[in-house]
């Protein structure tokens, strides 16, 4: 049970490491690539501590200690970067989504202390909005444009990919894919103020006829 309490972590509604899309796999591979990487790291540490404590009598003596100088701190470090480097730059696509169609567009607009969401059709027309409930349609990539009304905050939803600011006056954007159903759960992840506690919304992940249904739905309630 101590084994598997750890793991628990790694799953649930605002887990990066229960990726939801391909964003978020990205993010997720690289975490997983510097945690196996500095895993492999701190035990050959050990090991060579180990060795230097029980190798024997004369345990200052080295034969050419140059080796462990030039291996240790002038080769290793540069390999397991330049990985790391490459990795990275290999998975940026991924996380961004730039080179990709986008199939639908969201204005996120950040309020102390809620989430206001904007539909828009491919004419560019508003078709609905929502407070604190986002939904996506499944397999389909989506363009957020995310702002603020009052001070910065930040549009992140784990499982889906990385986050982004909402900056007053200011439009970024984000693109995302969900192709994951299942709860997931979206934040602020900047300090805005007393309510920060309580900025977060649910994610809703429909097919695209329960996506369109429930936009219809939002467009005659209002809310």
């Amino acid at each position: 049970m101590a084994v598997l309490a750890p793991l628990a972590g790694c799953t649930g509604p605002q887990s990066t490491l229960d990726p939801a899309g391909p964003a978020a796999e990205a993010i997720a591979g690289i975490w997983w690539a510097m945690f196996w990487g500095a895993l492999a790291v701190w035990m050959l540490v050990m090991a060579l501590v180990t060795w230097a404590l029980y190798r024997g009598r004369n345990t200052r003596a080295l034969a050419k200690p140059q080796r462990l100088i030039v291996g240790g701190g002038l080769v290793l470090p540069p390999v397991l970067l330049a990985g790391l480097l490459v990795h990275g730059s290999v998975s940026s696509a991924r996380i961004t989504g730039l080179d990709r169609e986008v199939d639908a567009r969201v204005d996120v607009i950040a309020e102390r202390w809620r989430w206001r969401f904007r539909y828009f059709d491919a004419q560019g027309g508003v078709v609905a909005e929502s407070l604190d409930v986002l939904s996506l349609p499944r397999g389909r990539r989506v363009e957020f444009r995310v702002t603020s009304t009052d001070v910065i905050h930040s549009f992140w939803i784990p499982r889906l990919g990385g986050k982004v600011d909402a900056i007053p006056g200011r439009i970024n954007h984000l693109r995302l894919r969900a192709d994951r159903g299942g709860r997931i759960r979206g934040q602020c992840a900047e300090y805005c103020g007393t309510g920060h506690t309580v900025m977060a919304f649910d994610v809703l992940v429909h097919d695209e006829t329960a996506h369109a249904a429930w936009l219809a739905r939002q467009a005659e309630t209002g809310r």
